[in-house]
């Protein structure tokens, strides 16, 4: 709880995936691959519930072993390759009431700390903000990014004068690193999803804005943990 507000973290958790099959229960560094999210979330000094939400049988008895057994089943119609990801949300939502705060935590992201998840919530708080997201600063800028024509033409993503500046001299970007996700509940079920005008950025570094999508980020976020440069 974090001024008087009950906070729910749901771990989204589906036995399907075309990248890394069984990603979320692959061995990272000694343990399943949710499990390092698991740990950030019980850490946390403010959370008051983790669920895992997932409709696979060996996810649930994987996280089951590791102390957090899913109060409910995700039904299989929200687990397929186009469900989204607010709509499974919202089925968590709706299993447990009576939280002011939720909170997502995608196991995709595991070296995300209990300290991240505490500071992206103060900063929500002290800051007034409906919700919150995690960011990092990207490899490549968006003003040096093309699109190919069909015959071959570069074409800039974004139509603008920063195009041929140096690195030092464009904008400063943040992208979206999937780590945390917070905000107060009736108004992310208003507003539909987590991201408006209205939300603060929460800004983490690069090594542990890792996400996990295929072979390759898994081999990286291996190396960072055993290495312990994040």
């Amino acid at each position: 709880m974090i001024n008087n507000c009950r906070v729910l973290a749901v771990i989204p958790a589906r036995g399907g995936s075309k990248g890394l099959p069984r990603k979320n229960i692959l061995p990272l560094a000694g343990k399943p691959l949710i499990a390092w999210t698991l740990e950030a979330a019980s850490g946390s000094a403010y959370i008051d519930t983790i669920t895992v939400s997932t409709e696979d049988e060996e996810i649930h008895q994987v996280v089951s072993e590791l102390g957090f057994p899913p109060p409910f089943k995700r039904p299989t119609e929200l687990a397929a390759d186009d469900t989204s990801g607010m709509d499974v949300l919202y089925h968590a939502i709706e299993k447990l009431p009576g939280y002011d705060l939720i909170m997502l935590l995608q196991p995709t992201s595991p070296l995300r700390t209990s300290a991240d998840i505490d500071a992206a919530l103060e900063s929500m708080l002290s800051q007034r903000a409906p919700s919150c997201v995690s960011v990092t600063v990207p490899d490549k800028s968006p003003f040096w990014m093309y699109t190919v024509t069909g015959q071959g033409r570069m074409q800039p993503l974004i139509d603008s004068d920063h195009n041929s500046q140096r690195r030092q001299d464009l904008p400063p970007i943040h992208v979206l690193n999937g780590a945390i996700y917070i905000a107060e509940r009736d108004w992310v079920v208003r507003q539909g999803g987590f991201v408006s005008t209205e939300t603060i950025a929460y800004v983490m570094p690069k090594g542990r804005s890792q996400d996990i999508d295929d072979a390759i980020d898994f081999m990286v976020a291996e190396q960072l943990l055993s290495r312990d440069v994040t």
